[in-house]
């Protein structure tokens, strides 16, 4: 792939991450919950979708879901639905008062009772994975980047990888690191729930964004 051309897709995949959506809400909701460092797993989750719509299209299935409304409706409002319940369990989340005296470097700690890693990996690959329009969007972005007269295999994988190292460093650089910030504001039974509150609307909203915009 030609220097330019790998600059170009740098760029793109760098505007796309930073654009939020699911991702990004369930990226920051992980770092205010279980911790900066934790959220990872949701973010390696997402990667892995990524991964999946990545084969999908260039095995070609990613035309036969794209031109088939059946499949396309179905996965979508899948996706739709999933989104919508992540939210409501989160305005349904109880709050757990802080312990008296509790220090920044108990905040900073993990929680004991904080999500398994595989269970927000396994999150995070559903947020993404549920979402036929990435397939559709990675159906006209990836192919922009992709020289037929060429090697095909070496393409997919530098574009794959660059894919997913730039939405890595965006998750965890920017959208983790905003969302730890906002911890002290989690240490009060308010503040727990407003961000419950906050975080539930917005699972909610692109949920039914998913199901209502074609």
């Amino acid at each position: 792939m030609p220097l330019s051309l790998w600059a170009t897709l740098l760029a793109a995949c760098f505007v796309i991450s930073f654009t939020p959506g699911a991702g990004a809400i369930n990226t920051m909701g992980n770092s205010l919950n279980v911790g900066f460092r934790r959220s990872i797993w949701g973010i390696l989750g997402q990667q892995a979708a990524l991964v999946v719509h990545i084969l999908i299209v260039a095995a070609g299935l990613g035309v036969l879901v794209a031109g088939s409304p059946v499949a396309f409706e179905v996965i979508r409002y899948a996706g739709a639905a999933y989104l919508v319940y992540l939210g409501i369990r989160q305005l349904l989340a109880k709050p757990q008062a802080p312990a008296e005296g509790e220090t920044d470097a108990a905040l900073r700690a993990p929680n004991p009772g904080a999500e398994p890693r595989w269970s927000m990996f396994r999150r995070g690959l559903w947020v993404n994975l549920l979402n036929p329009k990435a397939i559709v969007f990675f159906l006209a972005f990836l192919p922009q980047f992709i020289r037929p007269e060429l090697p095909l295999l070496p393409q997919y994988l530098i574009v794959g990888l660059t894919v997913v190292v730039v939405d890595v460093i965006v998750m965890w650089g920017f959208f983790a690191v905003a969302a730890h910030g906002m911890r002290r504001f989690t240490r009060s039974v308010r503040g727990q729930r407003i961000m419950n509150g906050v975080f539930g609307a917005l699972f909610i909203a692109v949920g039914v964004l998913l199901a209502v915009v074609h």
